[in-house]
């Protein structure tokens, strides 16, 4: 099974466990109707809204949507369909038979990555780690303004310390690209407690300068990446050097060993 196969698994969880037709999804059905009638730009902004709300029921919609499984029925009907079963995707009761003339909701690329990103941010309240791990991971690449509440809330929760280190960076990264000074201050702040090898790829390229322009304009906050990224080389350095010490320690400890092995068996 592929991780994408397997994210897919994960979030039609709850239709498995409760049945398609009981699963009541509890959808804003203004929400619902935007993504499914609205344009590109109402769509987005509905999938960001349902995203920001950090609740795993919009899980099973957003993934259907994804796949190619929600249908309107009409101007005002939307259905998420598997096989010869559906249910409503606002109140989650089931719809049968298959009413005629459904018409699959189209998925542009646009707004696939918005889905695959949301989906990412969704995944970060799922029990297993190994699946807010993947999402973590996948969100570390991709993920923008519009996950930033659900990151947020993840890091309010989430106890698992790799997990967190792939959070904190990636909520920073998309921090320091913002318009607002003092967020980004507070970003480069933040990251100074950092002790990753990425942390300081991230903090060095903002005092990049292309001709007379630096990546960050700003002087203060340039002067502040310069404190953060001492600290995390500080920091990079200590950890190499303990780890030399102790596999030198590891390593005269075996020689030791050999050696009075060698000794004994000579006597």
């Amino acid at each position: 099974m592929t991780q994408r196969s397997g994210w897919r698994s994960q979030s039609v969880i709850g239709l498995v466990a409760c049945g398609i037709a009981a699963c009541a999804f509890a959808l804003p059905p203004e929400v619902v109707s935007q993504i499914a009638f609205g344009e590109n730009d109402a769509k987005v902004s509905a999938i960001d809204e349902l995203v920001g709300r950090g609740e795993l029921v919009a899980l099973p919609f957003l993934q259907g949507l994804l796949d190619g499984e929600v249908q309107t029925v009409g101007a005002d009907r939307v259905l998420l369909v598997k096989g010869d079963t559906a249910v409503d995707a606002v109140s989650g009761l089931a719809v049968s038979p298959l009413p005629e003339g459904r018409e699959a909701v189209v998925v542009n690329n646009r707004l696939r990555r918005a889905l695959t990103t949301g989906i990412a941010a969704l995944k970060l309240a799922a029990p297993e780690r190994e699946v807010r791990l993947a999402a973590a991971k996948e969100l570390h690449h991709r993920a923008d303004d519009a996950t930033l509440s659900a990151i947020a809330g993840a890091l309010a929760k989430e106890s698992d310390s790799e997990i967190r280190g792939l959070l904190s960076l990636t909520q920073a990264s998309i921090e320091l690209a913002s318009p607002d000074r003092a967020t980004r201050i507070a970003a480069v702040r933040a990251l100074a407690a950092s002790d990753t090898g990425a942390t300081k790829t991230l903090l060095a390229a903002l005092l990049e300068r292309r001709g007379e322009v630096y990546a960050e304009p700003d002087e203060e906050i340039r002067a502040e990446v310069e404190r953060s990224l001492r600290a995390v080389e500080q920091r990079l350095l200590i950890g190499e050097i303990l780890a030399r010490v102790f596999s030198g320690v590891s390593l005269g400890t075996i020689l030791l060993l050999a050696a009075l092995g060698l000794a004994i068996t000579t006597v």
